[in-house]
């Protein structure tokens, strides 16, 4: 299994000279619905106190617009009913302004939502990580296309990844109950038919993959949780590291994980 490599340190430690001193780079986070705003608003807060990124905005509904306060670097985009986000022009436009989104989730699960993700996702040429429900809601909505983007991120649990394959009918299965290495196979094998990108947690490893190359790191080594690693700062941590370096994406991630 040449493909697939267990990392008992970072091995791309040099990649973190990469982070320059100076601010730029500019993330997009979006998410939240009329009730649930604060893991974009929290993860937004860590990116710029932690990392030189010059913008971080954060994309809400416009739902939120009265409950929260006219700042610099919150845009509000038209909403659906129950207060999540609704398809628009804007959407799509905001996901190819800045260098990198990350969806971020609390979008509610209804298919209005899920289908204005969709449709900015599709036009999405930026680098894009979807996390927490923003993956449910695409597994929902027929994502055979989706999968064909190159520029998407999939920062998903076990559960979310086994929907996304049973919506494309993927010939492998993936099971719960499979080993380390049984899932490394499968991730290999999806990763050359379908040129996204993988971050998944199993069996207390966090695996990375990319055009069949798998990686895993024991969660105990990120400093985690199996509730923490889905907080939002782990996803800004990862956008942080493949903002700076480009096209490196294996490597990267695997750094931002120690």
């Amino acid at each position: 299994m040449d493909y697939f490599e267990k990392l008992e340190k970072n091995p791309y430690e040099d990649l973190k000279w990469n982070i320059p001193e100076r601010k730029q780079g500019a993330v997009n986070i979006i998410g939240g619905n009329s009730n649930h705003f604060r893991t974009e608003v929290n993860t937004a807060e860590y990116l710029s106190a932690n990392y030189p990124v010059e913008k971080v905005n954060v994309i809400l509904p416009d739902s939120l617009k009265n409950k929260l306060p006219p700042l610099d670097n919150f845009q509000f985009l038209p909403s659906t009913d129950s207060g999540s986000l609704a398809e628009s022009q804007g959407l799509i436009d905001v996901f190819n302004v800045m260098d990198f989104n990350l969806v971020l989730g609390d979008l509610s699960r209804n298919k209005v939502t899920g289908k204005a993700i969709m449709s900015a996702c599709n036009f999405a040429e930026k680098m894009t990580l979807l996390t927490r429900d923003s993956v449910d809601l695409i597994a929902e909505n027929g994502v055979e296309k989706l999968l064909m983007n190159e520029s998407l991120i999939f920062m998903a649990s076990m559960p979310q990844l086994i929907k996304l394959l049973r919506a494309v009918y993927y010939p492998k299965m993936l099971l719960l109950s499979q080993s380390l290495v049984q899932v490394a196979e499968v991730l290999h094998k999806f990763t050359l038919s379908y040129p996204v990108k993988i971050v998944t947690l199993h069996n207390g490893q966090v695996l990375i993959a990319e055009n069949g190359i798998v990686k895993a790191v024991a969660l105990e080594m990120t400093g985690y949780s199996p509730i923490t690693v889905w907080s939002g700062e782990l996803a800004a941590k990862i956008v942080a590291m493949n903002l700076y370096n480009p096209n490196s994406f294996i490597k990267a991630t695997s750094s931002s994980l120690f």
